[in-house]
């Protein structure tokens, strides 16, 4: 037997093979019963330890000439059967819904490849600690044929868990979170998992899911989950959001993504100081959206591109129940990158353009009013390179830290609080969000810093909200917003891992409203790609 794990190298040792891979020469020079006289004699001799090296030395040409022939052009084979062993909780059906390339292959080259291919699908299955998949000789009367063997190893240990304490820098607070994950219940390659999270801010939350990777002969893994969150917004918009709700993943494939969300939220003002605004939105509501994704990515690195382009394009539609409480609008976001590399130092200049838009759906829409959460907020300590979806990140601005704001109620005659501060306001986000940048990354002097993959880079970026309902589209026109839009520039030193991209960057405003919350100096944001 061959194992198919890869095309053998010409500096790979003729012996790395099993000699039965010499069987598919054979056949072709129609010497197959004297290979298989040979092959059984084999087998019975196996305690004669000189015999497997004289068997070698016979064979190695024929091996050598086999790996030049797939090096110089296709081998014709075609695959006679496929057989599967050591799948005793796993379903046949869900190996099998894999192996249509293998099966349709006509050369050894095109069965080597698809076993690549099958091999890593089964590993991202999480259901196997090992897979093996190798090639054998198939029937004699059928010359030109082989036997494809995948051997699993389910794995041992199904549950698993982890837990660990994240720091949210712009927040200043951290949380605790651990999970639960049960491997492949049922044998259809389920993911069972249950998470929990709590915030020193008192921000929580507790979810459970399940994930199926094939499903009764579905093309398309499906997701399902439920969910309790709680998100405090009270430092930036005097509120909280609580939900309770499930989220269902219909349909996902390369480029395309497909979810449906049911949620019963609840936004709630502890500290009794929000502005008229949020007060106006405080209460229950009730969200059954819709939400497609098409996404592509080209460039080389989600942490550090230096070329290609990306893409992002996401439609929610809210309002999809009868209830008079249901949220109705729709959202649209566009995200478009560009990474061009000038061929020095790795030198590379990072460029995208984000955009928003969300209105309510109904008649005599430009009168109403759109939710909070849906709305566009822009800031925080995050980097633009990393936050690929839509208009969310700005160099040198706090976490909702610009658009528009209104005022926070100040209790009359309660002068026990001594941190009341007139001036404090409640932003709002809005309807409508445009954003830019520009990154040029470089590699340092330093040959460690070089290793390390550690960088320099000089950025800047621009960004403005906007609100456009409840009639203030009549205040609006394209040259005030792009004299209002925020920008800022600045230069800093990355640390990229496998998980994060950390920066340590010297940040200085360039325009900015009053009471936006930017300020120039040294800035640490960590991100994570999305």
């Amino acid at each position: 037997m061959a194992n198919a794990g890869g095309i053998p190298g010409p500096e790979q040792k003729p012996d790395a093979l099993n000699p039965n891979l010499d069987e598919i020469e054979e056949e072709e020079e129609e010497d197959d019963d004297v290979l298989e006289e040979e092959d059984d004699d084999d087998l019975e001799e196996d305690s004669d330890a000189a015999q497997p090296q004289r068997k070698l030395r016979v064979d190695r040409p024929k091996i050598e000439n086999l790996f030049r022939r797939i090096r110089n052009g296709p081998v014709p084979l075609r695959v006679h059967d496929v057989i599967v062993k050591g799948n005793t909780k796993t379903k046949d059906s869900l190996i099998e819904a894999e192996l249509d390339a293998i099966r349709n292959a006509t050369t050894m080259q095109e069965i080597i490849q698809a076993a690549n291919i099958i091999n890593y699908k089964l590993r991202e299955l999480e259901c196997f600690d090992s897979v093996e998949i190798t090639l054998d000789s198939g029937p004699p009367e059928l010359p030109g044929t082989s036997n494809v063997i995948i051997q699993v190893v389910e794995t041992k240990t199904p549950l698993s868990g982890q837990i660990g304490t994240y720091t949210k820098g712009e927040a200043k607070s951290s949380t605790v979170e651990g999970s639960l994950k049960y491997k492949n219940g049922f044998g259809y390659g389920d993911l069972w998992d249950a998470s929990l999270a709590y915030g020193f801010d008192r921000s929580a939350e507790v979810s459970a899911g399940v994930y199926l990777p094939r499903f009764k002969g579905l093309v398309t893994p499906m997701t399902a989950r439920v969910f309790l969150q709680s998100q405090d917004w009270l430092k930036f918009s005097s509120y909280k959001e609580q939900s309770l709700g499930l989220s269902l993943g219909l349909f996902s494939i390369r480029h395309h993504d497909l979810v449906y969300n049911l949620a019963w939220r609840t936004l709630t003002d502890p500290s009794h100081m929000s502005s008229n605004t949020v007060r106006r939105q405080l209460g229950h509501d009730f969200l059954s959206s819709l939400k497609y994704t098409f996404k592509f990515d080209k460039r080389n690195s989600p942490l550090r591109p230096t070329r290609g382009y990306a893409f992002v394009s996401t439609t929610q539609i809210g309002g999809l129940a009868p209830d008079s409480r249901c949220l109705r609008f729709l959202r649209q976001e566009f995200d478009l990158r560009f990474a061009v590399p000038f061929g020095f130092y790795r030198t590379a200049l990072n460029f995208g353009i984000s955009s928003g838009v969300v209105l309510p759906i109904g008649r005599d829409f430009l009168r109403m009013s759109t939710s909070l959460p849906e709305r566009f907020f822009l800031g925080g300590n995050l980097s633009p390179i990393c936050s690929l979806g839509g208009p969310s990140a700005l160099w040198g601005f706090k976490t909702r830290g610009l658009g528009p704001a209104e005022p926070r109620r100040q209790v009359r005659g309660d002068s026990s609080d001594e941190n009341a501060d007139a001036s404090e306001r409640d932003f709002l986000g809005g309807d409508l969000a445009v954003s830019a940048f520009a990154d040029l990354s470089f590699d340092l002097p330093l040959r460690w810093f070089r290793e390390k993959g550690i960088h320099g880079h000089l950025f800047a970026c621009a960004g403005n909200v906007a609100k456009l309902t409840e009639n203030e589209y009549r205040n609006f026109s394209l040259p005030k917003f792009l004299e209002s839009t925020r920008s800022s520039v600045g230069a800093g030193i990355v640390f990229p891992t496998n998980l994060f991209r950390l920066e340590v960057n010297y940040c200085r405003i360039l325009k900015k409203s009053s009471h936006d919350h930017g300020k120039n100096g040294i800035q640490i944001s960590l991100s994570a790609p999305l």
